[in-house]
């Protein structure tokens, strides 16, 4: 029997695999392993969403702008030119969609987000990745992986899973180096955990031309990734672009109503962005203390890597984990095998990873 023709390369696809949720058998689990928030959604979110369930028979606000217009007075942007997505994701897709094709390129870096392939392949365009230095994206080997088929340039800084990133003069110097045809989009999903002085998100940059577009998430810091919401700052021609082919209603109700609360809610973001500056730095002490291999991450998870470690392997780690009832998450769909990538959780989750992990090398008995 004949079936429906799917269109070219989509069966090419590698699914995306998110973090995993659950262990079959297990009591208390301990989940590190797809970059929450430790310390949940703000509570001012989570009333501003007991409130909206009152009217979920009502459609959305398609224009998201009392959503659109905290992040503008939160983000210090214009929020005319914000876009907001069900997930950041969505707004990847999105671009993609606008600004690729078959026949173009869409140029990464080797270990950057797995949805800028998914994303490319969906739209019939070719995913290419540029190598890393260190596991950090290097502007020299990007820009030498450019051709006059590369329409768009996605830049995860903070990158995931690594956790690196580069400069605002070398994002700078990055943007500098590309044509003006070539979409840069700067994905700072972990921007808001950054507390590098040479770091930078991007909104000078969007506000200075037309190429370069800023996307942001509420998955991370404002603990709201059951939502699914993202956002992105644009010049105002992809801005209008966007909003052309986006779902009329793609951000539901209560998403919006939760996103505005936890955009306003300074204390509560402060107050996490605090637990991740303690705790960041310790989980990557303690872990270096073991003989572990760690990047120097600014996000909210660190990059844990068992190279040279013989049986002690990211595989075996990772079973001893699920022993105990802790989900991490396998790196080996990036390209890191001998990797694991954990989350900053509480202070006892943290704790009860590291002592797991020492238990597992055999550094405490």
């Amino acid at each position: 029997m004949s079936r429906p023709a799917v269109q070219s390369g989509i069966l090419d696809i590698a699914p995306y695999v998110g973090g995993e949720s659950d262990i079959e058998g297990a009591g208390q689990i301990i989940k590190l392993s797809s970059n929450e928030g430790a310390l949940g959604p703000s509570p001012a979110a989570a009333e501003a969403f007991a409130v909206i369930s009152r009217d979920l028979h009502r459609y959305p606000d398609g224009d998201c702008a009392a959503l659109r217009t905290a992040i503008g007075e939160v983000h210090g942007v214009d929020a005319a030119n914000v876009v907001c997505g069900s997930g950041s994701d969505e707004i990847i897709s999105l671009i993609c969609q606008a600004y690729a094709g078959p026949g173009d390129e869409v140029l990464y870096s080797r270990h950057g987000f797995l949805m800028y392939p998914i994303s490319a392949q969906a739209v019939g365009a070719t995913p290419v990745t540029a190598p890393e230095t260190d596991l950090t994206a290097d502007v020299d080997a990007l820009l030498a992986a450019v051709t006059e088929r590369t329409r768009i340039l996605f830049l995860a800084n903070p990158n995931n899973p690594t956790g690196t990133y580069i400069s605002a003069d070398e994002v700078t110097r990055l943007r500098d180096g590309l044509r003006d045809d070539i979409l840069l989009v700067i994905d700072a999903a972990y921007a808001e955990y950054v507390e590098r002085p040479d770091y930078d998100a991007g909104v000078n940059l969007v506000e200075g031309g037309d190429n370069v577009v800023m996307t942001r998430t509420f998955s991370k810091i404002y603990g709201l990734g059951g939502m699914r919401l993202g956002w992105a700052y644009c010049p105002p021609a992809v801005a209008d672009v966007l909003h052309r082919i986006r779902g009329p209603f793609n951000v539901n109700a209560a998403a919006q109503a939760a996103g505005a609360a936890a955009v306003r809610d300074a204390a509560f973001t402060a107050k996490v962005r605090a637990h991740n500056a303690r705790w960041l730095p310790w989980t990557r002490d303690q872990l270096l203390a073991l003989g572990l291999k760690i990047t120097d991450s600014a996000g909210n998870f660190v990059l844990v890597c068992f190279d040279g470690l013989d049986a002690n392997t990211a595989e075996a780690a990772d079973g001893f984990l699920k022993q105990h009832g802790i989900i991490v998450r396998r790196m080996a769909g990036y390209g890191l095998p001998d990797c694991l990538r954990i989350t900053i959780g509480t202070e006892a989750e943290m704790r009860t990873v590291v002592d797991t992990l020492a238990r597992f090398l055999g550094r405490n008995e």
